[in-house]
């Protein structure tokens, strides 16, 4: 008989612990009848009483509502529901991506090419001119 007495004032802490960690942790906005200090007053002076109160009575009920959104009120379904895209499945991500790619691509082939023709024009004007010193080859 003394473990059930036990089992019941450690289910009757842990729904004290949970309802004040839902007190607590509501936005105000969900918590109904009564203000916060006094709902956690009443849970913890009533501990088993207070705790089903604060979970019957207390709270918003928002099923469905994803963790920290602000709750509208009205359970969308699930097609209507925005889903998070994550960056390689969003297009828009993936279509700035190929332009910038695109236009770095442009850039570095553009410096190529002013690269290339600064080096063909200083042969050009080498070519009538004796190798410098630092252009032969060494035997």
């Amino acid at each position: 008989m003394a473990r059930l007495y036990v089992l019941l004032f450690v289910v009757q802490i842990v729904l004290a612990v949970c309802a004040l960690i839902s007190c607590l942790s509501a936005e105000e906005g969900e918590i109904k009848a009564l203000p916060r200090i006094a709902w956690v007053l009443i849970i913890l002076f009533f501990p088993l009483l207070g705790s089903l109160a604060w979970f019957a009575a207390g709270r918003e009920r928002t099923p469905g509502r994803s963790g920290g959104a602000p709750s509208t009120g009205r359970i969308l379904p699930a097609r209507e529901r925005p889903r998070p895209v994550a960056p390689d499945d969003d297009p828009e991500f993936l279509r700035s991506l190929g332009e910038r790619s695109r236009r770095e691509d442009q850039e570095l082939f553009t410096r190529w090419e002013e690269d290339l023709r600064r080096r063909e024009d200083d042969l050009r004007r080498r070519e009538g001119e004796p190798p410098r010193e630092e252009d032969r080859p060494e035997v």
